[in-house]
């Protein structure tokens, strides 16, 4: 309630930035970080399994990444993809990138994608009538269904 009503706190860091050197925080809800990208679950999510995929690198622009980071982002977009997939069983997804405020960035100075998993009729009318989403499993235990697969992603990558 306290991020709706603008009133909570500000982090001492960036949100991609997570503190420390660890692969994965459920405190953080960073499901996956290498060298090059995260990816973390979207503490105040549009829907169930709303993931946010960004450069490790702060840069607030996608024409300010270095062609292997971005291939490095766009290759975790496409395998966050897959794991929601094969884990959520959505029917759809919102794949997306805000550049800039004005653009709809919440946070405008890291640049970030969103992967929201989308159902039929997932969010129906509450959402225009009423603005209330309904977000059917605690974040929590999304991110306890997410992690053993970013984990295996991890070690995947390296052990190359």
């Amino acid at each position: 309630m306290e991020h709706v009503q603008g009133t909570a706190p500000e982090p001492p860091h960036c949100l991609f930035e997570p503190e420390g050197d660890h692969p994965h925080s459920r405190e953080t809800l960073l499901l996956f970080r290498d060298n090059e990208r995260l990816c973390l679950l979207n503490r105040y999510p549009y829907a169930n399994g709303h993931l946010l995929i960004a450069p490790v690198r702060h840069v607030h622009c996608i024409t300010d990444l270095a062609s292997a980071e971005l291939t490095a982002v766009n290759d975790l977009l496409q395998r966050a993809t897959g794991i929601l997939k094969k884990e959520l069983g959505p029917d759809g997804f919102n794949i997306g990138l805000n550049l800039g405020h004005v653009a709809g960035a919440g946070i405008d100075d890291h640049l970030h994608y969103h992967i929201v998993p989308r159902w039929q009729d997932d969010h129906n009318y509450m959402t225009v009538l009423a603005e209330i989403r309904a977000i059917p499993e605690h974040i929590e235990k999304t991110f306890d269904r997410l992690l053993p697969h970013f984990q295996r992603l991890h070690r995947t990558n390296h052990s190359r």
